[in-house]
């Protein structure tokens, strides 16, 4: 196994990455260092696997990343499609090449409710908002996770 890419990985202090997958695009959001908030960070144009694994090696690095949590796009029902297997793929692959942490989380309805942040914000019609709207869904996916953490954590008395 690869080992985590930096001091910050090993400490266990760092930063949680968060990844909304697409055919196109790949969106990308960043939790503060005491995991408590999550914001866009960017969208990378999907160009082929290695330069994708790439450029989220050089996110992670840059940022202090201990570790990343893939959007799982299951269908309403629960059940997964084609894309959930995708993104588990890229999961795999990211932590065997990264050797940080992959969590995969439910993102159901997370690129619908960037999308209705995104036209709320910027007071455009619904699918006009372009390619940010993906780093909003990974930043919708990431505080939901965080938002969960936080809920498993023991109160300290």
């Amino acid at each position: 196994m690869t080992p985590p890419l930096n001091e910050a990985a090993r400490s266990g202090k760092g930063r949680i990455l968060s990844i909304d997958y697409g055919r196109k695009r790949i969106g990308v959001a960043l939790s503060d260092e005491l995991g408590l908030t999550a914001q866009p960070l960017a969208v990378l144009e999907r160009t082929n696997r290695r330069d994708d694994l790439r450029r989220l090696r050089e996110l992670a690095r840059k940022h202090g990343v201990e570790r990343i949590v893939v959007g799982n796009p299951v269908r309403l029902d629960g059940s997964a499609g084609e894309m959930a297997a995708e993104a588990g793929r890229l999961a795999a692959r990211i932590r065997k090449e990264l050797g940080l942490p992959v969590e995969m989380v439910d993102e159901r309805l997370s690129s619908w409710e960037a999308q209705e942040t995104t036209a709320a914000a910027t007071k455009t019609k619904r699918g006009k908002q372009g390619a940010g709207v993906d780093a909003v869904a990974a930043a919708v996916i990431l505080r939901d996770f965080l938002e969960r953490e936080q809920t498993r954590k023991p109160t300290k008395k």
